[in-house]
Order: structure tokens, then C-alpha cells, then sequence
């Protein structure tokens, strides 16, 4: 790739700023705080929607959700209520009558809708609740007046922007326009990409979709699907690849030491040890995992698999590998819960091999804590498990080769820096990250072209599959039912709960009434709480007497999520389960199913239960594929949420969309690696253009 400046794209754009305007400081303010700053700011703030105002809909042809536009004389109008007057009139066009409601008015609003007015009203149709007649009304609609029956209509579309508090659509429009003749248009992106895709030019793209032309397809425009939207689709998509690709190009120069595990034979020793075998994608990963290693180029792999898929034993590999070439290997997780569960899981594993295990976790005293510390600073422990007490300033490595994040999207991306940047005799360590929620394909294509991911797509045999049942809350008391009957056949129960205590604000039943709850009416079973609040000794007590048959029925919160592993647990019930994301749910079922008893997951949810929330529990009890899962996870929730990458620093998408732009995200990914070959200065002065203002991705 031909050689240019590593901090290129770091810079600020070259583009022209902002012409001064006599415009008051707190506007400019304003649209500072949407990120609108210079011109191409202004260009690229394209339209939320549009409004169709060329033609007059009948009333009569009106339906519940469109938005229209309407011409009718006023038939009545009136006032009511107490201290908050509304206004509502009746307008008829001939064909029907639709209802207008203002929820406040200005008094002079009232001779704008005498009786036999002639008025053209745009905005949204919407149906009346029951109490007041469910027929079809108008909320605040825009008023056209005076008019007359030939009165003319605009020749096209009327975009709509999105807009902060007291930025008209007027005063945009006028900015926009503005910044449309002040900006270069000429395009950056060769010709060679666009033209295979068949797209307009910028400029072409950019004027038609500020200002459609007359006859434009209303449909087309508002569901983004012209060739004009598709042009900035893969423009941005084509940014933001070009972004992950040069932050992995700079990676790729950085120092990391090669660990080819030549001094014990570690691996060999633990994988004979072990009660079991690899599944063939444990393998396929290690392989992988052991060419990563035996480079001096940092290692960046995700590796993801479903729950119970065996990532733990792939972690504890890798990191034997660091130890048999003389180095360290770190593995932070998110929880102490999880941190202690790892901990316990592969201290046994490890020590018999002569491999000193440490556990660093902020609840540690300080005594005891800095013992370990010391352990770890004089290289006396080569392999550490934590949680963010593996990042601070007091924790110095002797020797860290191997970082391991579990549960990765958990952490932003400048904890996991920190645990990564522990430079030592001008090298980085390798990084390893884990992750139990499956990355969908468009996702990982998308989000993660800077990193190389692993999938272990296999489950160990043996598991039991697990029966999801949806039940309403209002049946709680045959659930509990339920409870004891499992108990008393043996098995152990989990009960999650999104809250820890009882709060005014929400209606969610609280874990610590629930456990009072369960303790009264089941006084036969021993019923223990345990939540994120808690210190680790007391997590870690309920724990282990849960795990060890102790405890028949723990009460908890999401802190079992993730890393538990009670064979004997064969039901988990999951209260409020509408308030949990389906990824979340998938986890949590995942913590039952682990022995060879069969194993029920009960989903209790609200009886009113709103139609998103059906169909996401839909999901969850339709499918137990966690690739599956994961791709309606992001559908519904969308990539930003789904991924943290709002807080892990990927450049978010404002106007492609995943599920649907697959063909331009399968071009983009092949451009921007052609491009960066050929012309990496004028690639990289694409990406300032979108992604200048949205932070620094190189460390992503």
C-alpha cells in the first residue's frame, strides 16, 4: 500500500468551514449540538422524510398512519376542556368529514377555522381513541390559508430535516442551500465503483435528494430505495470501511512478540487432561488463534459462539500458549461473578501443569490485593483473571504477551486499550476477544473490517435442548407452582429479576421481594439472593452454595448472565421478560440445559404487552440458534445499541441499513481495499468527509 501520513485522517477536514452568518449565537449552538459545524455537515444532513404536498387526498381514501395532505371546508369548530383548552373542528371535503385537534392554540387560531373556511391541511392521520369516537382525526396539522379551488399545488416532494429545539425546517433548508452552492461536489470516489452499481454522481445524488424532482416516486424517496439514497448509502458505507481498514493497516505496523509455544508443550498437556474433547471448531479456532500468536503483528481476533459453545477452554489454550513462550496472558471480564467463575473454572486446569494462576478484583483487600499485584509485577503468576482492576495504574505486568477480553462489547474501548496498550520493550500484546452474543454476518462485515473474527459454530455433544414457554405475569402463582414441583424432583432453579429493590418508579416486582415472596409460599425450599450489589464474598458464597446443591431456588438479577455453570439447574424463569434484549435472553436460558435433565426457560412477561414486545419474545421462544437471535436482536434494536458501538467508538450508520444494503456493503468492502492500495490519500480524504467530526476510529 503506498506509504502516507499515519495521522491523516486524524486531521481536521480541508473542507471550506461555514460562511459566517448574522445568525444569533444560539442558534449556532444548536445545530453544533446535531453536529452540524462546516458545510459538508449541512450537505450530508439529508432528509428524515418527506412530505408529499403536490396532491390533495379525498378524505374518504384517509387511513390510520399515512401522512397526507387534505383540502375541505370547516363544518364546525369548537373549544372544550378546563384549564388546557383544545380546539377541534370538523372538515369536509365532500367525500367525508375528518376530525382536527389542536392540543393548544393561539386565540387567533379560532378565526382561521370559522365555519365555511376553505383550508388545505397536511400531517398525520391518526384513529381516535374508543372514548372519543375512533374515527379518524388530524393532530396539529399544517394549515394552508387562505386558498381557493385553484389554488396551486408544489411541482414536488417537500423534504423534512431533522431538527433540534427552535431550528426551523425553513431556516435549514435556506442553510442547506447555502453550503449545496459554497461546497466542491466534485466526486472523490472513482468513477469505476459507482459506475458497476449504476449510481448518480455526488452531486446529482445529493441535488435530487435535497430537492426531488416534480414527479419524483413519493414511496421510493421515503423508503430510501432511489438510486440517489442508494449513492450515499455506499458513500458512507465505503467511509466507514475505508476507516476499519486503514486503522488495521496502522495496526499492522505496531511490534508484538511471537509466541510459539515451544518450551513445555502446555497445550498438549492441558487438551490430554481434559474429561473431553475439542469439537472441531474448538480446533478450527485454536488453529487460527496459534498462527495469530506466532506472528510479531498484535493479534486482533474475536472469536464468538453461542452459549455453552466452549470459548473458556479456547481462552485457556491461548494463553498457555503466551505461557509456554515465557509470557504472561491476561483475561479480564466484566463481572466478579464472571471473573471468580473463571477463576475457579481454570485454576484446576492449570496449576497441576505448574501454571500459577492469580485472581485481581477491586474487592479484594488492600493487603491481599497488593500481594497479588506483586505476584504479578515479579512474573511469580503468568496467568491473571480480573475484572477493571486488571486496568489500573498499580497493576504492572512482568511480561504480558496475551490480553483476553471476555464479553468484549461490555467494555469501551478505552478499558480495553488499557489492557492492551501495556507496552514493554516497544512491543504490544496479543489480543483475544471473546463474546457470547452472536455477530451477525452484515455485522461483522459492517463493524468489525478491522478485526479478524473466529466462529465457533458447534456445540459440545451432549446438551440438553431447552422448552421456552411464554406466560403471563398474571400466572405467576402456577409458575411458583411449578417451581416446587421441579424442586421436589431435584433440580435447582434460577428466578431473574430486572430490578434489586422495590422502587416507586418502575413496576417491576424487585429480587429482594421476590425471594421474600418464593421463601413464604415455598417455606419447603431454601431460596438465596444474589445481585451485582452485593460484595464479591457474598456473590461468591450464594455461588457456591448454589453450585453446590445448597440452595434450591437463587433469586438474581442479570449478574448470572454470563459465565455460570450449575448442571443440576435444569429452570429458569426470567420475570419481565420484555425489558431484556433478546441477546440478554438468550444468555440467560443458556445458564440451564447444562446437565442431562431437561431443562425449561419461562418467559414471564406484562399483560399488556405492546405488539414489539410480542414479537421479540416471539423470537426468543421460536428459535434457540443464536446466530438467528442476533440477527432480529439487531433488526429490531439496530447496530449502534446492539454493538455499544456507541460508546466503543465504530462509526455509527445514519443512513444504510444492514438488513437491506448487503449488495453495497459487499461493494464497499471490496472498494475501500482497492482504493487504499491505489490512492490511499484521496480515500482517506473521503472518510475525513463523513467521519472527521464522529471521533478517532484508528483505536477501535
Amino acid at each position: 500500500m503506498p506509504q502516507t501520513s499515519k495521522s491523516s485522517i486524524k486531521s481536521n477536514t480541508n473542507e471550506k468551514p461555514a460562511k459566517k452568518k448574522a445568525e444569533t449565537v444560539s442558534v449556532a449552538e444548536r445545530v453544533a449540538r446535531m453536529g452540524l459545524i462546516n458545510d459538508w455537515d449541512f450537505v450530508l444532513h439529508l432528509p428524515l422524510r418527506y412530505e408529499d404536498e403536490t396532491r390533495i387526498t379525498r378524505i374518504c381514501d384517509l387511513k390510520a398512519g399515512d401522512w397526507a395532505q387534505i383540502q375541505g371546508t370547516v363544518i364546525s369548530s369548537r373549544t372544550q376542556g378546563g384549564r388546557f383548552m383544545q380546539l377541534i373542528a370538523s372538515v369536509s371535503d365532500g367525500t367525508a368529514n375528518i376530525e382536527i385537534r389542536f392540543l393548544h392554540f393561539y386565540p387567533k387560531m379560532r378565526e382561521r377555522f370559522k365555519s365555511g373556511t376553505l383550508l388545505r391541511l397536511s400531517g398525520q392521520v391518526q384513529q381516535q381513541p374508543v372514548q372519543f369516537g375512533g374515527g379518524l382525526q388530524m393532530l396539529h396539522p399544517k394549515i394552508k390559508d387562505p386558498i381557493t379551488d385553484t389554488s396551486e399545488l408544489p411541482s414536488t416532494l417537500t423534504p423534512v430535516y431533522p431538527a433540534g429545539e427552535h431550528i426551523t425546517q425553513t431556516w435549514l433548508r435556506k442553510r442547506i442551500d447555502r453550503a449545496m452552492l459554497d461546497v466542491d461536489l466534485t466526486d472523490i470516489v472513482p468513477a469505476s465503483f459507482t459506475q458497476s452499481l449504476s449510481l448518480p454522481t455526488l452531486r446529482d445524488a445529493l441535488k435530487s435528494l435535497h430537492h426531488p424532482s416534480p414527479g419524483a416516486d413519493y414511496e421510493a424517496y421515503s423508503e430510501r430505495r432511489t438510486p440517489e439514497w442508494r449513492r450515499l448509502k455506499f458513500d458512507e458505507l465505503l467511509a466507514q470501511q475505508l476507516t476499519l481498514r486503514y486503522a488495521r493497516e496502522v495496526k499492522s505496523e505496531l511490534q508484538a512478540p511471537r509466541l510459539l509455544g515451544t518450551h513445555g508443550n502446555l497445550r498438549e498437556k492441558l487438551t490430554a487432561s481434559l474429561p473431553f474433547s475439542l469439537t472441531g471448531a474448538q480446533k478450527r479456532v485454536l488453529v487460527e488463534i496459534y498462527t495469530d500468536l506466532a506472528q510479531n503483528a498484535p493479534m486482533n481476533r474475536l472469536v464468538q459462539g453461542d452459549v455453552g459453545c466452549g470459548k473458556t477452554i479456547v481462552a485457556a489454550l491461548s494463553a498457555l500458549q503466551a505461557v509456554d513462550s515465557g509470557y504472561q496472558a491476561a483475561l479480564m471480564a466484566p463481572t466478579e461473578i464472571l471473573a471468580e467463575q473463571h477463576y475457579l473454572k481454570l485454576k484446576p486446569l492449570l496449576e497441576p501443569l505448574g501454571v500459577k494462576v492469580v485472581l485481581l478484583t477491586g474487592s479484594l483487600r488492600t493487603k491481599e490485593k497488593v500481594l497479588r499485584q506483586d505476584m504479578v509485577a515479579s512474573g511469580q503468576s503468568q496467568v491473571v483473571i480480573g475484572t477493571h482492576a486488571l486496568i489500573q495504574d498499580a497493576v504492572k505486568f512482568h511480561k504480558l504477551g496475551l490480553a483476553i477480553v471476555d464479553e468484549q462489547h461490555r467494555f469501551g474501548v478505552e478499558q480495553r486499550l488499557k489492557l492492551r496498550n501495556a507496552v514493554q520493550e516497544g512491543t504490544l500484546p496479543h489480543l483475544l476477544m471473546l463474546s457470547a452474543t452472536p455477530i451477525p454476518r452484515t455485522l461483522a462485515m459492517s463493524y468489525l473490517a478491522d478485526i479478524d473474527v473466529s466462529v465457533i459454530d458447534e456445540l459440545p455433544p451432549g446438551r440438553t435442548p431447552i422448552v421456552t414457554t411464554l406466560i403471563s405475569m398474571d400466572r405467576t402463582a402456577e409458575v411458583t407452582s411449578a417451581v416446587q414441583r421441579a424442586v421436589s424432583s431435584g433440580s435447582q432453579v434460577y428466578w431473574v429479576c430486572p430490578l434489586i429493590e422495590d422502587s416507586e418508579k418502575s413496576d417491576l416486582t424487585a429480587a429482594t421481594l421476590r425471594r421474600d415472596a418464593l421463601q413464604q409460599e415455598l417455606p419447603g425450599c431454601r431460596v438465596a439472593l444474589v445481585h451485582g450489589a452485593m460484595s464479591a464474598e457474598e456473590k461468591q458464597s450464594i455461588m457456591n452454595a448454589f453450585s453446590s446443591g445448597e440452595v434450591d431456588i437463587l433469586v438474581a438479577t442479570t449478574v448470572i448472565e454470563v459465565g455460570v455453570d450449575v448442571p443440576n439447574a435444569s429452570v429458569m424463569i426470567i420475570e419481565h421478560a420484555e425489558r431484556f434484549g433478546l441477546s440478554q435472553l438468550h444468555q440467560l436460558r443458556g445458564r440451564v440445559g447444562r446437565g442431562s435433565k431437561k431443562s425449561f426457560c419461562l418467559l414471564l412477561y406484562a399483560p399488556n404487552l405492546s405488539e414489539v414486545g410480542k414479537e421479540r419474545l416471539s423470537v426468543i421462544r421460536s428459535s434457540t440458534d443464536g446466530f438467528e437471535i442476533a440477527r432480529q436482536d439487531l433488526r429490531l434494536r439496530g447496530p449502534g445499541e446492539f454493538m455499544g458501538a456507541k460508546q466503543s467508538g465504530a462509526p455509527l450508520l445514519r443512513f444504510a441499513d444492514l438488513d437491506t444494503d448487503v449488495e453495497l456493503l459487499d461493494a464497499a468492502r471490496q472498494a475501500a481495499q482497492t482504493w487504499l492500495t491505489t490512492d490511499p490519500k484521496s480515500a482517506l480524504q473521503h472518510a475525513r468527509r463523513w467521519f472527521a467530526g464522529s471521533g478517532n476510529f484508528l483505536q477501535a
